[in-house]
């Protein structure tokens, strides 16, 4: 009976062994469509995998990556997966304290927890880098964190991703990948004199954080591409004519776009042209 009991035990360890290298792999895959690299990896050659240090512009000051391997020390290696679903769900830190929403937790918010978990698996499988966290420089009074308190009770809604009634499954999957995963409103999104998005020009381009103009994403500037352009573009990094994008929506289309399967691809697109077309942003806005 002794002996049936630690066959038995094996058994579970070895599945559970085995489930955990699967849910690391399946949360690599959403590391990508999440687009961490763009954030929390340095941008040089010799810049370490998700161990922070990328720096952020912003109109607010500079913000830097956070080192987010497993390291104990500055990683998050002592984090527990409840730390890590209140991070990324209501945007507050181990220590109670909220984070900038230059960390898109208003997006990630909508992340299923299923996926949630196995990107937490595939966090915990990277190796460990003992990269110092860099302090983020803002301008006077912003480095007071408690003023994200009220930014987050003015601006800030948590809750999972909910699909649109009547919408076909690819569409809602694509609008999944859009909102939550791929939280491309944080950059295609303008936003009002506190920083938050403007939700009824959603999509719509213009100023992104970083000062740079991004495009429109609605219909109105995608109805000049066919699918097959579009999926050249978010593939391959070319137009159809040739010309390139700016350096940073290439990078997400090198690390992210170009990394989704054919058919999230193809649903991100669908989701985008069945948005309702918004006029471009005014020049200087």
């Amino acid at each position: 009976m002794i002996h049936k009991r630690i066959f038995c035990a094996l058994i579970l360890l070895a599945y559970a062994v085995g489930a955990t290298a699967q849910d690391a792999r399946r949360g690599a895959y959403l590391a990508k469509a999440a687009g961490c690299v763009s954030c929390h990896t340095e941008e040089k050659p010799d810049g370490i995998l998700l161990a922070g240090g990328r720096a952020l512009t912003t109109p607010f000051g500079t913000f830097y990556g956070s080192n987010i391997t497993p390291d104990e020390k500055n990683g998050i290696g002592r984090w527990t997966e409840a730390d890590f679903f209140r991070a990324m769900q209501k945007g507050t830190g181990p220590d109670g304290w909220p984070y900038y929403p230059a960390f898109p937790y208003p997006s990630f918010t909508k992340i299923t927890d299923n996926d949630l978990r196995d990107l937490w698996a595939y966090l915990r499988s990277l190796t460990p880098s003992a990269r110092a966290n860099h302090p983020h420089h803002l301008r006077f009074p912003l480095g007071f964190r408690v003023l994200v308190f009220a930014w987050k009770w003015l601006f800030f809604t948590t809750g999972r991703f909910v699909g649109a009634p009547g919408a076909t499954q690819v569409v809602n999957r694509g609008a999944y990948l859009v909102q939550a995963l791929g939280h491309c409103g944080e950059c295609h999104t303008p936003r009002n004199f506190f920083g938050a998005p403007r939700k009824d020009r959603y999509l719509a381009g213009g100023k992104g954080p970083d000062g740079k103009n991004v495009p429109n994403l609605t219909p109105t500037r995608l109805k000049k591409m066919s699918d097959e352009d579009l999926r050249g573009l978010l593939t391959s990094g070319i137009y159809p004519d040739g010309d390139t994008p700016a350096e940073a929506m290439a990078e997400i289309i090198r690390n992210t776009t170009s990394q989704l399967t054919p058919e999230d691809l193809d649903a991100a697109m669908a989701y985008l042209r069945s948005l309702p077309p918004l006029p471009e942003e005014p020049k200087g806005k």
